[in-house]
């Protein structure tokens, strides 16, 4: 290396060294050159998390979107409740989760087929705002007001799936028709369920769900929605709760909606009973084989409980499945 050259370098690196010691002192006693006074930190602004997610499914375009979350105390009163609640602690604490609260989000879906607008389920309605109930005004912001939706799909008619249908008793969704099961409509809104433990749920069937009855396409397992959304019944979770199968351009995927309630408790444990399953054992044996389907398949699947965006894959693991949230793949 040519003199001049090294001298150069060593009186930078002589000086560097010196600046950098300067440094030092300098924020040791919190004297800068130059410095001015700070001024009060801005205010903090709360936790912000995305709550709209869209993805192409070959020629779909697939939007979840977090109807919000709401905490829960005590899991083991509603996942495990054939276990003791120590295994139930044990599990979550196993995947790094407090094992006396956790957060239920809900995630209705929207498929743009390209010829219709499909949405499935429509979240708690105002029930429960604002920390739920905020699907209208997000379906709005993704790009797809109520008015824009041809469908309404309703996997089953539990309260955060059918709260958002009406609004002071009016329609959302003023432009669209309806598909939903046939055995679970029959099931809700049969007189015989206005009383009993039932009778919560079918007041609202009968508020939100009835007087849409002449617009509504009642399905069977094997029933197509429209061009590639297929019903598959799903029984347990409720008396007909169905699950949809979606196929475009040679990719697919499967929306669980509640077969399965939470990513760990219901995913690696299927065989634990859960508190909002109406028959827990036919529960079981459904989230078996849905489970089991999507992990030998390896497809993705949404699930209307899942940690927003509410997409991902499953591996099988020990006594269940181990949740794998989706990152790149939908986007290749």
């Amino acid at each position: 290396m040519p003199t001049d050259s090294f001298s150069t370098d060593r009186r930078s690196l002589i000086l560097g060294a010196g600046a950098a010691s300067a440094a030092v002192v300098a924020a040791a006693t919190g004297v800068f050159a130059g410095a001015r006074p700070a001024f009060a930190a801005a205010e903090k602004q709360g936790p912000m998390k995305p709550n709209v997610y869209r993805f192409n499914l070959g020629d779909f375009e697939v939007v979840t979107v977090q109807d919000g979350t709401v905490p829960m105390e005590n899991p083991a009163g509603t996942f495990g409740v054939n276990q003791t609640p120590e295994a139930v602690a044990e599990l979550a604490t196993a995947n790094f989760l407090p094992a006396d609260k956790l957060i239920n989000g809900y995630t209705p879906t929207l498929v743009n087929t390209g010829s219709e607008v499909v949405l499935f389920d429509t979240g708690t309605g105002a029930a429960r705002l604002p920390a739920a109930g905020n699907l209208a005004e997000r379906l709005t912001a993704a790009g797809y007001p109520p008015e824009s939706v041809d469908v309404v799909v309703l996997t089953h008619m539990h309260g955060d799936h059918i709260g958002g249908l009406m609004a002071d008793g009016k329609p959302v969704f003023p432009n669209a028709r309806y598909v939903t099961g046939a055995t679970e409509y029959d099931f809700w809104s049969s007189p015989d369920r206005l009383s009993g433990p039932t009778e919560g749920g079918a007041k609202l069937v009968q508020a939100n769900v009835v007087p849409l009855a002449e617009k509504t396409t009642f399905v069977k397992g094997g029933d197509s929605v429209v061009s590639g959304i297929t019903a598959i019944e799903a029984f347990g979770h409720s008396p007909g709760h169905m699950i949809y199968n979606l196929e475009s351009g040679g990719r697919r995927l499967v929306l669980t909606a509640d077969t399965a309630n939470h990513y760990v408790l219901s995913m690696q444990r299927p065989d634990w009973h859960v508190r909002f399953d109406m028959d827990k054992d036919k529960g079981v044996a459904t989230r078996k084989a849905v489970l089991g389907m999507i992990a030998a398949d390896k497809v993705p699947f949404v699930g209307f409980h899942m940690p927003f965006p509410s997409v991902g894959y499953l591996e099988p693991k020990s006594e269940g499945y181990r949740f794998v949230p989706v990152s790149y793949q939908l986007d290749l």
